[in-house]
Protein backbone atom coordinates (compact mmCIF):
# COMPACT_ATOMS: atom_id res chain seq x y z
CA UNK A 1 0.00 0.00 0.00
CA UNK A 2 1.10 3.77 -0.89
CA UNK A 3 -0.60 7.20 0.14
CA UNK A 4 0.90 9.89 -1.30
CA UNK A 5 -0.12 13.25 -0.86
CA UNK A 6 0.74 16.36 -3.02
CA UNK A 7 1.50 19.93 -2.12
CA UNK A 8 2.65 23.19 -3.18
CA UNK A 9 -0.25 24.00 -5.20
CA UNK A 10 -1.74 27.71 -5.21
CA UNK A 11 -2.39 30.98 -7.53
CA UNK A 12 0.23 32.44 -9.77
CA UNK A 13 0.54 35.03 -12.63
CA UNK A 14 1.14 33.47 -16.13
CA UNK A 15 4.48 33.62 -16.75
CA UNK A 16 5.35 32.59 -12.83
CA UNK A 17 6.64 29.10 -11.91
CA UNK A 18 5.44 26.75 -8.45
CA UNK A 19 7.53 23.59 -7.30
CA UNK A 20 4.38 20.50 -6.98
CA UNK A 21 5.63 17.87 -4.20
CA UNK A 22 3.91 14.79 -3.72
CA UNK A 23 5.57 12.78 -0.44
CA UNK A 24 5.02 8.77 -0.15
CA UNK A 25 4.39 6.52 2.26
CA UNK A 26 5.83 3.37 2.64
CA UNK A 27 9.37 1.54 1.99
CA UNK A 28 9.71 1.13 -1.79
CA UNK A 29 8.78 3.99 -3.12
CA UNK A 30 11.73 2.95 -5.19
CA UNK A 31 9.97 0.33 -7.04
CA UNK A 32 7.25 2.39 -8.20
CA UNK A 33 7.25 4.57 -11.45
CA UNK A 34 5.35 7.69 -10.92
CA UNK A 35 3.43 10.31 -12.52
CA UNK A 36 1.62 13.43 -12.66
CA UNK A 37 -1.87 14.20 -14.32
CA UNK A 38 -4.40 17.04 -14.35
CA UNK A 39 -8.00 17.48 -14.24
CA UNK A 40 -9.27 21.01 -15.60
CA UNK A 41 -12.96 21.89 -14.95
CA UNK A 42 -15.36 20.23 -17.54
CA UNK A 43 -12.35 18.52 -18.93
CA UNK A 44 -10.95 14.66 -18.61
CA UNK A 45 -7.80 14.06 -16.55
CA UNK A 46 -4.81 14.25 -18.83
CA UNK A 47 -1.39 13.00 -18.61
CA UNK A 48 1.04 15.43 -17.55
CA UNK A 49 4.51 13.71 -16.45
CA UNK A 50 6.11 10.46 -15.66
CA UNK A 51 9.43 9.71 -14.32
CA UNK A 52 11.08 5.92 -13.92
CA UNK A 53 11.77 4.15 -10.56
CA UNK A 54 15.47 5.30 -11.04
CA UNK A 55 14.37 8.51 -11.91
CA UNK A 56 16.81 7.46 -15.28
CA UNK A 57 13.81 8.64 -17.76
CA UNK A 58 11.05 11.52 -18.28
CA UNK A 59 8.27 11.64 -20.35
CA UNK A 60 6.24 14.56 -20.52
CA UNK A 61 3.03 15.94 -22.39
CA UNK A 62 3.57 18.09 -25.56
CA UNK A 63 1.67 20.39 -23.77
CA UNK A 64 4.04 21.38 -20.91
CA UNK A 65 7.05 20.05 -22.92
CA UNK A 66 9.78 22.11 -22.21
CA UNK A 67 8.25 23.92 -18.82
CA UNK A 68 7.56 21.40 -16.56
CA UNK A 69 10.39 19.26 -15.16
CA UNK A 70 9.59 16.03 -13.03
CA UNK A 71 12.10 14.90 -10.66
CA UNK A 72 12.62 12.23 -7.50
CA UNK A 73 14.42 12.21 -4.84
CA UNK A 74 13.86 8.27 -3.31
CA UNK A 75 15.86 8.90 -0.07
CA UNK A 76 12.95 11.33 0.98
CA UNK A 77 9.93 9.19 -0.40
CA UNK A 78 8.98 12.53 -2.75
CA UNK A 79 8.80 13.29 -6.44
CA UNK A 80 8.62 16.64 -7.47
CA UNK A 81 7.13 18.94 -10.23
CA UNK A 82 8.60 22.19 -11.42
CA UNK A 83 6.64 24.50 -13.37
CA UNK A 84 8.02 27.07 -15.19
CA UNK A 85 6.59 29.65 -17.73
CA UNK A 86 2.66 28.86 -16.35
CA UNK A 87 -0.51 29.18 -18.32
CA UNK A 88 -3.75 29.88 -18.36
CA UNK A 89 -4.45 26.44 -19.64
CA UNK A 90 -2.10 25.34 -17.04
CA UNK A 91 -5.28 25.52 -14.54
CA UNK A 92 -6.22 22.02 -13.03
CA UNK A 93 -6.30 20.16 -10.31
CA UNK A 94 -3.06 17.85 -10.33
CA UNK A 95 -2.68 14.58 -9.17
CA UNK A 96 0.23 12.49 -8.64
CA UNK A 97 0.34 8.49 -8.90
CA UNK A 98 2.21 5.54 -8.37
CA UNK A 99 2.77 2.26 -10.64
CA UNK A 100 5.00 -0.37 -9.82
CA UNK A 101 7.29 -0.92 -11.70
CA UNK A 102 8.08 0.12 -15.41
CA UNK A 103 6.82 3.85 -16.02
CA UNK A 104 3.51 4.18 -18.22
CA UNK A 105 1.78 7.40 -19.29
CA UNK A 106 -1.50 5.64 -18.92
CA UNK A 107 -3.64 6.56 -16.31
CA UNK A 108 -5.51 3.32 -16.27
CA UNK A 109 -1.90 1.70 -15.19
CA UNK A 110 -1.32 3.36 -12.22
CA UNK A 111 -2.09 1.88 -8.60
CA UNK A 112 -2.28 4.75 -6.33
CA UNK A 113 -3.47 8.35 -6.49
CA UNK A 114 -3.28 11.42 -3.90
CA UNK A 115 -5.94 13.89 -3.57
CA UNK A 116 -4.46 16.43 -5.72
CA UNK A 117 -3.79 20.03 -5.11
CA UNK A 118 -5.33 22.85 -6.92
CA UNK A 119 -3.31 24.97 -9.52
CA UNK A 120 -4.22 28.12 -11.04
CA UNK A 121 -3.02 30.57 -13.27
CA UNK A 122 -4.03 33.86 -13.99
CA UNK A 123 -3.89 35.79 -16.51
Amino acid sequence: QVQLVESGGGLVQAGGSLRLSCAASGRTFSSYAMGWFRQAPGKEREFVAAISWSGGSTYYADSVKGRFTISRDNAKNTVYLQMNSLKPEDTAVYYCAAVLGFVTLSEYDYDYWGQGTQVTVSS
